[in-house]
Protein backbone atom coordinates (compact mmCIF):
# COMPACT_ATOMS: atom_id res chain seq x y z
CA UNK A 1 0.00 0.00 0.00
CA UNK A 2 1.44 3.50 -0.92
CA UNK A 3 -0.17 6.65 0.23
CA UNK A 4 -0.26 9.93 -1.55
CA UNK A 5 2.42 11.13 0.20
CA UNK A 6 5.17 14.45 0.14
CA UNK A 7 8.06 14.68 1.87
CA UNK A 8 8.38 16.09 5.48
CA UNK A 9 11.38 17.68 5.09
CA UNK A 10 11.85 18.46 8.45
CA UNK A 11 15.13 19.99 9.97
CA UNK A 12 18.21 17.77 11.06
CA UNK A 13 21.72 17.99 11.78
CA UNK A 14 22.32 15.49 9.07
CA UNK A 15 24.61 12.96 11.87
CA UNK A 16 21.10 11.68 13.34
CA UNK A 17 17.69 11.38 12.10
CA UNK A 18 15.18 14.53 13.35
CA UNK A 19 14.16 15.05 16.92
CA UNK A 20 11.38 16.49 17.88
CA UNK A 21 11.84 17.54 21.56
CA UNK A 22 10.69 19.41 24.12
CA UNK A 23 8.58 19.32 27.51
CA UNK A 24 5.71 17.19 27.96
CA UNK A 25 3.34 20.34 29.06
CA UNK A 26 3.55 24.15 28.56
CA UNK A 27 3.55 24.81 31.84
CA UNK A 28 4.28 28.17 32.05
CA UNK A 29 6.33 30.72 30.13
CA UNK A 30 9.49 30.53 32.00
CA UNK A 31 9.84 26.73 31.83
CA UNK A 32 8.80 26.73 28.34
CA UNK A 33 11.71 29.39 27.36
CA UNK A 34 14.33 28.00 29.61
CA UNK A 35 13.87 24.47 27.97
CA UNK A 36 13.66 25.94 24.55
CA UNK A 37 16.65 28.13 24.58
CA UNK A 38 18.72 24.71 26.09
CA UNK A 39 17.65 22.83 23.13
CA UNK A 40 18.40 25.50 20.94
CA UNK A 41 21.79 26.10 22.09
CA UNK A 42 22.35 21.88 22.28
CA UNK A 43 21.79 21.98 18.42
CA UNK A 44 17.96 21.00 18.17
CA UNK A 45 15.60 22.10 15.53
CA UNK A 46 12.07 21.02 16.70
CA UNK A 47 10.72 21.74 19.84
CA UNK A 48 7.50 20.14 21.17
CA UNK A 49 5.15 20.73 23.95
CA UNK A 50 1.67 19.74 24.91
CA UNK A 51 -0.71 22.70 24.87
CA UNK A 52 -3.77 20.74 25.35
CA UNK A 53 -3.03 17.41 27.49
CA UNK A 54 -5.67 14.45 27.70
CA UNK A 55 -5.64 12.85 30.84
CA UNK A 56 -7.38 9.65 32.20
CA UNK A 57 -9.09 11.16 35.00
CA UNK A 58 -10.18 14.48 35.70
CA UNK A 59 -8.76 16.47 38.05
CA UNK A 60 -5.06 16.63 37.11
CA UNK A 61 -3.01 18.93 34.93
CA UNK A 62 -4.69 19.50 31.65
CA UNK A 63 -2.57 22.34 29.98
CA UNK A 64 -2.68 25.40 29.52
CA UNK A 65 -4.67 25.57 26.43
CA UNK A 66 -4.16 28.76 24.45
CA UNK A 67 -3.06 30.79 26.44
CA UNK A 68 0.19 28.61 25.93
CA UNK A 69 0.29 28.99 22.23
CA UNK A 70 1.88 32.37 22.27
CA UNK A 71 4.83 31.16 24.55
CA UNK A 72 5.37 28.76 21.11
CA UNK A 73 5.76 31.60 19.31
CA UNK A 74 8.15 33.27 21.36
CA UNK A 75 10.37 29.80 21.16
CA UNK A 76 10.24 30.46 17.46
CA UNK A 77 10.71 33.92 16.79
CA UNK A 78 13.70 33.77 19.91
CA UNK A 79 15.34 30.47 18.54
CA UNK A 80 14.30 29.14 14.82
CA UNK A 81 13.22 26.12 15.88
CA UNK A 82 10.29 24.42 14.59
CA UNK A 83 7.26 24.02 16.83
CA UNK A 84 4.79 20.78 17.41
CA UNK A 85 1.71 20.00 19.52
CA UNK A 86 -0.90 17.83 19.95
CA UNK A 87 -4.10 18.47 18.71
CA UNK A 88 -7.54 16.46 19.70
CA UNK A 89 -10.04 18.77 17.95
CA UNK A 90 -11.01 20.83 14.85
CA UNK A 91 -10.74 23.97 17.55
CA UNK A 92 -7.58 22.93 18.91
CA UNK A 93 -6.23 22.78 15.27
CA UNK A 94 -7.98 26.19 14.59
CA UNK A 95 -6.15 27.73 17.25
CA UNK A 96 -2.89 25.95 16.37
CA UNK A 97 -2.88 27.35 12.92
CA UNK A 98 -3.49 30.82 13.57
CA UNK A 99 -0.90 30.36 16.03
CA UNK A 100 1.45 29.42 13.57
CA UNK A 101 2.67 26.14 14.88
CA UNK A 102 4.80 24.57 12.63
CA UNK A 103 3.98 20.91 12.97
CA UNK A 104 1.30 18.74 14.78
CA UNK A 105 0.46 15.32 16.18
CA UNK A 106 -2.81 13.22 17.08
CA UNK A 107 -2.33 11.30 20.43
CA UNK A 108 -3.15 7.44 20.96
CA UNK A 109 -6.30 8.20 22.50
CA UNK A 110 -7.64 10.28 19.20
CA UNK A 111 -6.36 7.68 17.01
CA UNK A 112 -8.35 4.88 18.36
CA UNK A 113 -11.67 6.99 17.74
CA UNK A 114 -12.36 7.20 13.99
CA UNK A 115 -15.08 9.73 14.10
CA UNK A 116 -12.47 11.91 16.15
CA UNK A 117 -10.19 11.74 13.00
CA UNK A 118 -12.65 12.26 10.50
CA UNK A 119 -12.70 15.45 11.95
CA UNK A 120 -9.23 16.59 12.28
CA UNK A 121 -9.10 15.16 8.82
CA UNK A 122 -11.66 17.79 7.52
CA UNK A 123 -10.56 20.27 9.43
CA UNK A 124 -7.52 19.95 8.14
CA UNK A 125 -8.26 19.88 4.17
CA UNK A 126 -6.58 22.34 2.66
CA UNK A 127 -3.30 22.51 4.80
CA UNK A 128 -0.18 21.56 3.70
CA UNK A 129 1.14 20.84 7.67
CA UNK A 130 3.30 18.07 8.49
CA UNK A 131 1.10 15.55 10.80
CA UNK A 132 2.08 13.04 12.37
CA UNK A 133 -0.45 9.86 13.90
CA UNK A 134 0.31 8.01 17.10
CA UNK A 135 -0.63 4.62 17.43
CA UNK A 136 -4.20 3.27 19.07
CA UNK A 137 -4.06 2.90 22.99
CA UNK A 138 -4.62 -0.84 22.34
CA UNK A 139 -2.26 -2.86 19.54
CA UNK A 140 -4.89 -2.51 16.77
CA UNK A 141 -3.01 -2.12 13.48
CA UNK A 142 -5.90 -1.42 11.45
CA UNK A 143 -7.03 1.53 13.70
CA UNK A 144 -3.95 3.33 12.98
CA UNK A 145 -3.88 2.32 8.95
CA UNK A 146 -7.32 3.77 9.07
CA UNK A 147 -6.59 7.55 10.86
CA UNK A 148 -3.58 7.56 8.02
CA UNK A 149 -5.64 7.06 5.72
CA UNK A 150 -8.93 9.17 6.44
CA UNK A 151 -6.03 12.05 6.91
CA UNK A 152 -4.38 11.36 3.45
CA UNK A 153 -8.75 11.20 1.84
CA UNK A 154 -8.58 14.49 3.17
CA UNK A 155 -5.70 15.67 0.89
CA UNK A 156 -3.16 15.71 4.16
CA UNK A 157 0.02 14.47 2.35
CA UNK A 158 2.62 15.46 5.06
CA UNK A 159 2.11 12.33 6.94
CA UNK A 160 3.96 10.86 9.40
CA UNK A 161 3.47 7.66 12.46
CA UNK A 162 4.79 7.80 15.62
CA UNK A 163 5.45 4.51 17.79
CA UNK A 164 4.30 5.45 21.35
CA UNK A 165 4.39 1.88 22.32
CA UNK A 166 1.04 -0.13 23.77
CA UNK A 167 -0.99 -0.16 26.54
CA UNK A 168 -1.25 -3.36 28.82
CA UNK A 169 -2.78 -4.84 31.68
CA UNK A 170 0.25 -6.76 32.94
CA UNK A 171 3.02 -4.83 34.92
CA UNK A 172 5.96 -5.23 32.86
CA UNK A 173 9.22 -3.26 32.63
CA UNK A 174 7.79 -0.57 30.37
CA UNK A 175 5.06 1.87 30.41
CA UNK A 176 3.89 0.95 26.81
CA UNK A 177 4.94 -2.54 25.59
CA UNK A 178 7.34 -1.67 22.25
CA UNK A 179 5.31 -4.44 20.57
CA UNK A 180 8.25 -3.62 17.24
CA UNK A 181 6.64 -5.88 15.10
CA UNK A 182 3.87 -3.55 14.61
CA UNK A 183 5.61 -0.74 13.84
CA UNK A 184 7.25 -2.61 11.19
CA UNK A 185 3.97 -4.38 9.69
CA UNK A 186 3.15 -0.96 9.41
CA UNK A 187 5.89 0.34 7.20
CA UNK A 188 5.78 -3.11 5.19
CA UNK A 189 2.14 -2.63 4.50
CA UNK A 190 2.61 1.82 3.77
CA UNK A 191 6.90 1.40 2.53
CA UNK A 192 6.49 5.43 1.33
CA UNK A 193 5.86 6.45 5.38
CA UNK A 194 8.09 8.04 8.17
CA UNK A 195 7.70 6.78 11.39
CA UNK A 196 8.89 8.34 14.54
CA UNK A 197 9.56 6.78 17.71
CA UNK A 198 8.34 7.86 20.99
CA UNK A 199 10.42 6.74 23.47
CA UNK A 200 9.26 8.68 26.30
CA UNK A 201 5.85 6.78 26.83
CA UNK A 202 7.12 3.57 25.64
CA UNK A 203 10.01 3.67 28.75
CA UNK A 204 7.75 5.95 30.87
CA UNK A 205 11.25 6.05 32.77
CA UNK A 206 14.32 8.16 32.28
CA UNK A 207 16.81 5.32 32.54
CA UNK A 208 14.76 3.14 29.46
CA UNK A 209 15.02 6.28 26.86
CA UNK A 210 19.15 5.98 25.22
CA UNK A 211 18.44 1.98 24.85
CA UNK A 212 14.82 2.78 23.16
CA UNK A 213 16.28 5.21 20.87
CA UNK A 214 19.06 2.55 20.37
CA UNK A 215 16.60 0.57 19.31
CA UNK A 216 14.64 2.69 16.95
CA UNK A 217 18.14 3.43 14.76
CA UNK A 218 18.55 -0.30 14.58
CA UNK A 219 15.46 -0.69 13.24
CA UNK A 220 15.24 1.99 10.62
CA UNK A 221 13.09 4.25 12.32
CA UNK A 222 13.26 7.79 10.35
CA UNK A 223 12.59 10.20 13.88
CA UNK A 224 12.56 10.74 17.30
CA UNK A 225 10.16 12.35 19.61
CA UNK A 226 11.34 12.82 22.86
CA UNK A 227 10.17 14.78 26.09
CA UNK A 228 12.40 17.11 27.63
CA UNK A 229 12.42 19.37 30.29
CA UNK A 230 14.66 21.98 32.45
CA UNK A 231 13.81 20.23 35.51
CA UNK A 232 12.12 17.28 35.22
CA UNK A 233 11.66 16.47 38.87
CA UNK A 234 9.34 19.44 39.01
CA UNK A 235 7.31 18.76 35.91
CA UNK A 236 3.11 18.88 36.24
CA UNK A 237 2.96 15.79 34.12
CA UNK A 238 5.18 12.65 33.10
CA UNK A 239 7.96 13.84 35.41
CA UNK A 240 9.59 9.90 35.40
CA UNK A 241 9.93 10.17 31.71
CA UNK A 242 11.38 13.53 30.94
CA UNK A 243 14.96 14.32 30.35
CA UNK A 244 17.12 17.20 30.84
CA UNK A 245 18.53 19.58 27.50
CA UNK A 246 22.10 17.79 28.59
CA UNK A 247 20.98 14.50 29.13
CA UNK A 248 19.00 14.89 25.80
CA UNK A 249 22.59 15.95 23.89
CA UNK A 250 24.26 13.05 25.59
CA UNK A 251 22.41 10.10 24.70
CA UNK A 252 21.69 11.49 20.85
CA UNK A 253 25.74 12.11 20.63
CA UNK A 254 26.21 8.08 21.73
CA UNK A 255 23.37 7.00 19.29
CA UNK A 256 25.06 4.69 16.72
CA UNK A 257 22.82 5.61 13.24
CA UNK A 258 22.90 2.34 10.71
CA UNK A 259 23.81 2.83 7.23
CA UNK A 260 21.57 1.65 4.12
CA UNK A 261 24.18 -0.06 2.18
CA UNK A 262 24.42 -2.63 -0.50
CA UNK A 263 24.02 -6.37 0.68
CA UNK A 264 27.29 -8.11 0.47
CA UNK A 265 27.81 -11.08 -0.47
CA UNK A 266 27.87 -12.78 2.90
CA UNK A 267 24.64 -11.08 3.93
CA UNK A 268 23.01 -12.76 0.99
CA UNK A 269 24.15 -16.06 1.60
CA UNK A 270 22.76 -15.98 5.34
CA UNK A 271 19.58 -14.52 4.02
CA UNK A 272 19.82 -17.86 1.83
CA UNK A 273 20.04 -20.20 4.79
CA UNK A 274 17.25 -18.58 6.57
CA UNK A 275 15.19 -18.90 3.45
CA UNK A 276 16.11 -22.63 3.19
CA UNK A 277 15.67 -23.22 6.70
CA UNK A 278 11.79 -21.09 6.95
CA UNK A 279 11.28 -24.00 3.57
CA UNK A 280 11.90 -26.01 6.40
CA UNK A 281 10.00 -24.64 8.69
CA UNK A 282 6.86 -24.98 6.53
CA UNK A 283 7.48 -28.25 5.75
CA UNK A 284 7.13 -29.71 9.20
CA UNK A 285 3.90 -27.25 10.15
CA UNK A 286 2.17 -29.34 7.01
CA UNK A 287 3.03 -32.21 8.44
CA UNK A 288 2.04 -31.02 12.36
CA UNK A 289 -1.78 -29.92 11.05
CA UNK A 290 -1.74 -33.05 8.76
CA UNK A 291 -1.38 -35.18 12.12
CA UNK A 292 -3.50 -32.32 13.78
CA UNK A 293 -5.69 -33.96 11.22
CA UNK A 294 -5.40 -37.22 11.70
CA UNK A 295 -6.33 -36.98 15.22
CA UNK A 296 -9.53 -34.94 14.58
CA UNK A 297 -10.55 -38.32 13.22
CA UNK A 298 -10.22 -39.81 16.04
CA UNK A 299 -11.73 -37.04 18.11
CA UNK A 300 -14.74 -37.53 16.01
CA UNK A 301 -15.08 -41.30 15.91
CA UNK A 302 -15.06 -41.13 19.89
CA UNK A 303 -17.29 -38.38 20.69
CA UNK A 304 -14.00 -36.49 21.86
CA UNK A 305 -14.18 -32.88 22.49
CA UNK A 306 -11.98 -30.62 20.29
CA UNK A 307 -9.38 -28.65 22.81
CA UNK A 308 -8.05 -30.86 25.49
CA UNK A 309 -7.08 -28.19 27.84
CA UNK A 310 -4.68 -30.28 30.29
CA UNK A 311 -2.89 -31.45 26.73
CA UNK A 312 -2.87 -27.19 25.60
CA UNK A 313 -1.16 -26.12 29.15
CA UNK A 314 1.26 -29.40 28.81
CA UNK A 315 2.60 -28.00 25.18
CA UNK A 316 2.14 -24.62 26.16
CA UNK A 317 4.76 -25.62 29.29
CA UNK A 318 7.37 -27.97 27.36
CA UNK A 319 7.80 -25.61 24.50
CA UNK A 320 8.38 -22.71 27.09
CA UNK A 321 10.85 -24.58 28.72
CA UNK A 322 12.46 -25.62 25.64
CA UNK A 323 12.54 -22.06 23.90
CA UNK A 324 14.39 -21.14 27.23
CA UNK A 325 17.12 -23.75 27.33
CA UNK A 326 17.68 -22.95 23.55
CA UNK A 327 18.40 -19.10 24.35
CA UNK A 328 14.88 -17.78 23.47
CA UNK A 329 12.10 -15.82 25.20
CA UNK A 330 9.33 -18.41 26.59
CA UNK A 331 6.98 -15.72 25.95
CA UNK A 332 7.52 -15.88 22.42
CA UNK A 333 7.63 -19.22 22.36
CA UNK A 334 4.07 -19.32 23.84
CA UNK A 335 2.84 -16.78 21.22
CA UNK A 336 4.20 -19.07 18.42
CA UNK A 337 2.57 -22.30 19.88
CA UNK A 338 -0.71 -20.50 21.07
CA UNK A 339 -0.70 -19.54 16.80
CA UNK A 340 -0.05 -22.92 16.26
CA UNK A 341 -2.48 -24.93 17.98
CA UNK A 342 -5.38 -22.20 16.82
CA UNK A 343 -4.73 -23.33 13.64
CA UNK A 344 -4.61 -26.92 14.51
CA UNK A 345 -8.00 -26.38 16.33
CA UNK A 346 -9.32 -24.56 13.19
CA UNK A 347 -8.57 -27.40 10.65
CA UNK A 348 -9.93 -30.29 13.75
CA UNK A 349 -13.05 -27.84 13.39
CA UNK A 350 -13.39 -28.41 9.95
CA UNK A 351 -12.90 -32.09 9.92
CA UNK A 352 -15.24 -32.73 12.83
CA UNK A 353 -18.48 -30.40 11.31
CA UNK A 354 -18.44 -32.29 8.46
Amino acid sequence: MILDLQPLNLPSDNRRPFVIAGPCSAETEEQVMTTAHELAHKGCHIFRAGVWKPRTKPGGFEGQGEKALPWLQRVKEETGMLIATEVATPRHVEAALQAGIDILWIGARTTANPFAIQELADSLKGTDIPVFVKNPVNPDLELWIGALLRLNGAGVKRIGAIHRGFSSVDQKLYRNVPLWHLPIELHRRITNLPIACDPSHIGGRRDLIAPLCQQAMDMGFEGLIIESHCNPDEAWSDAKQQVTPDVLDFILEHLVVRDNVEMTESLVSLRKQIDEMDSQLMDLLTKRMRVSREIALYKKDHNMSVVQRERYSEILAKRAAQGSLCGMDPAFIRRVYEEIHAESVRQQMEIINK
